[in-house]
């Protein structure tokens, strides 16, 4: 089972770059993050002519969220934090495969991590008390759901291997202390990089800066992250980051990465 996750940047203007990815990559579960559309806007039918389910909570302008699946849902999608108030919409879940407790089940996170702005900022401030809450949520989904995927657009770069110039980047926004620490704290939960359980070497990047050529010059930032829970580490066969669709005309700023499960 390929499961992948992309930042669409506005699914409206990248329905097919979309489209065409799902055609070429044939992954089995998609979370989508900034579709920047209200649910009656959502193209499910579109989708659906290609074979996926789609559950969506979105929003005019910012953020949304969405996760297509080849497989049939099992449960009802729970969107935002329990017990956390947050007006955007940046949380989705919902579990695939078979019904929930089932073996074959996954549980599916798809997390469109708060920005944070500047480091310091009220905005900053925020993303550390969502991130807190995103801990102990997912704490009690790891307990009900041993098989457990929650991925995304974190906005952090777990590491220095993740920068193109860590210099340039030290302890600045997507790169300080606070937000690797707040990151750790998920992992330290018994979840697992599953990109890095394959590779270890520093370069490889999911966003680059519209500005400055960024993509083409390799300037770019490993933010957008597939989280395993260590029932599934060992059923993991491979991970990765498909590049291709950041190079396409009128790309979105980020490029889908994907993990595989047997």
């Amino acid at each position: 089972m390929k499961i992948a996750s992309w930042n669409v940047n506005s699914l409206n203007v990248r329905l097919p770059h979309l489209q065409r990815w799902l055609q070429e990559a044939t992954p089995d579960v998609v979370a989508l993050q900034e579709t920047k559309l209200e649910d009656p806007k959502f193209p499910d039918a579109a989708l659906a002519e290609l074979g996926y389910r789609s559950m969506f909570c979105g929003q005019k302008t910012y953020n949304g969220v969405a996760l297509l699946s080849r497989l049939p849902f099992t449960s009802e999608c729970v969107t935002g934090i329990p017990g956390f108030d947050d007006p955007q919409k940046r949380v989705l879940a919902a579990t695939v495969g078979s019904e929930p407790g089932s073996p074959q089940a996954l549980r599916i996170v798809n997390l469109y991590v708060v920005n944070g702005e500047s480091v310091g900022s009220e905005k900053f401030e925020y993303k550390l008390r969502w991130l807190a809450a995103v801990r102990e949520w997912l704490r009690e989904e790891l307990v009900q759901h041993p098989n457990l995927v929650v991925l995304g657009d974190f906005n952090i770069a777990p590491d220095d291997r993740d920068v193109y110039k860590p210099e340039r980047w030290h302890e600045k926004i997507l790169c300080s202390t606070p937000e690797r620490e707040a990151l750790k704290s998920l992992l330290d939960l018994g979840l697992h990089d599953s990109f890095r359980l394959f590779n270890d070497e520093a370069g490889h990047h999911s966003w680059w800066d519209y500005r400055l050529n960024a993509f083409d010059r390799g300037w770019g930032l490993r933010i957008d992250l597939v989280l395993v829970s260590q029932a599934l580490r060992a059923r993991c066969t491979g991970a990765g980051i498909d590049t291709g669709p950041r190079a396409w005309e009128r790309p979105s700023d980020h490029t889908p990465v994907w993990v595989e499960v047997t």
